[in-house]
């Protein structure tokens, strides 16, 4: 864990921070999405639609707990959310490839901040934070190869 420089350490938390704001957005975009999706694609969807918001509820406590890691305190309200999202809220979404559209959209804002931090954390030598993101780039890259296929 690094310590020697705190701005360093302030701007990963920060970085951390707004990635977990748009991983909050991301996840309840899902959820309204799994709601509402309509027509033939309903059951290919509606199961892939809740297997990412489970999957980025686990990635949420993962960013949050590193970010205490740093003694750093995690954004823990929607309007701290809202305000730090780079990620914009969707309603109403019924349609399977207008959805499929945001959550890849979606996607890559979350995997340009992932980026940001990851840069951050090398230049401080956060191994734990770089270690994290790696992982999670590598999801997230695959996801949006997935979903570009998906939309043809």
């Amino acid at each position: 864990m690094i310590k020697e420089n705190k701005k360093q350490v302030e701007k990963i938390t920060s970085g951390l921070n707004t990635l977990l704001s748009n991983y909050q957005i991301y996840y309840q975009n899902l959820r309204g999405l799994h709601w509402l999706v309509k027509g033939e694609r309903f059951f290919v969807l509606h199961e892939k639609y809740e297997q990412w918001y489970t999957e980025a509820a686990e990635t949420i406590d993962e960013i949050a707990e590193r970010i205490l890691m740093l003694q750093g305190t995690p954004l823990h309200g929607f309007d701290d959310y809202l305000s730090e999202s780079e990620i914009e809220p969707v309603k109403g979404i019924k349609d399977g490839k207008q959805g499929v559209s945001v959550v890849l959209n979606n996607s890559r804002q979350l995997l340009e901040r992932m980026r940001i931090v990851m840069e951050d954390a090398g230049e401080a030598g956060d191994e734990g934070t770089s270690d994290l993101l790696s992982g999670l780039i590598s999801n997230t890259e695959k996801r949006i190869w997935m979903l570009n296929s998906f939309l043809g």
